[in-house]
């Protein structure tokens, strides 16, 4: 029976992507397993989960590809971390947006942009993950980015939520793509649903959930 290959797994909300690593290092009984991106706990979407040393040895092939994100941006109000897990704090009660203005602003992002990834991620500074950092209430500035908005369209608008699919460059964070966002309709904003669709040619389509995952008919997608 074959264990090894690449998977494309349909990560639930409140796993961490390692979660995800450690549930199918037992299904497959594989110890080499690695993934070809973070997703934070509150995300959900297609992750990559690479079996065996052969293809864990291709994980920056992956890494380096294109994404395709589903966000809601809540409006008016600000998190600590950019999402739900964060502390969350109430900045406007209304604003008087309208869909054109909102149309316009996310427009202004397509392109190749500036990005300072959040202080609350996986990035190492100076050896040490940004996030441990962050919680230990350290001070340590986050360097810029270059990253490319290849699309930006609105699915939907009706305040507080803004509703995108993004199409983006790797090493792009939808979280401060978000904050930003709210900043320049004028107000603070945090994604409350982050959904990971593609990722370069793989679909969340062809993906699996962890419990749809049988050991005794482990196969391939």
């Amino acid at each position: 029976m074959q264990k090894e290959g690449i998977y494309l797994i349909d990560k639930p909300a409140e796993w961490t992507s390692f979660d995800v690593v450690a549930k199918m290092r037992r299904i497959t009984g594989v110890k080499s397993v690695g993934h070809a991106g973070t997703l934070d706990p509150f995300a959900t979407g297609l992750l990559i989960v690479l079996v065996g040393k052969e293809f864990t040895k291709r994980q920056n092939e992956f890494m380096k590809l294109d994404k395709e994100y589903n966000a809601t941006l809540k409006l008016g109000f600000e998190s600590t971390t950019g999402d739900p897990e964060g502390e969350i704090t109430t900045v406007a009660k209304g604003l008087s947006l309208g869909k054109p203005e909102v149309e316009e602003v996310l427009k202004s992002f397509v392109g190749g942009i500036e990005q300072i990834p959040p202080a609350h991620s996986a990035i190492k500074i100076n050896g040490e993950r940004a996030y441990k950092k962050a919680r230990k209430g350290q001070d340590f500035e986050m360097p810029k980015r270059r990253i490319t908005i290849y699309s930006l369209d609105l699915i939907s608008y009706k305040y507080p939520l803004v509703k995108f699919l993004v199409k983006c460059s790797s090493g792009t964070y939808i979280r401060t793509l978000g904050e930003d966002i709210a900043g320049s309709l004028g107000t603070k904003g945090y994604l409350t649903e982050l959904r990971r669709e593609k990722i370069g040619k793989y679909d969340i389509v062809n993906s699996r959930k962890i419990d749809e995952i049988d050991k005794a008919k482990l196969t391939l997608p």
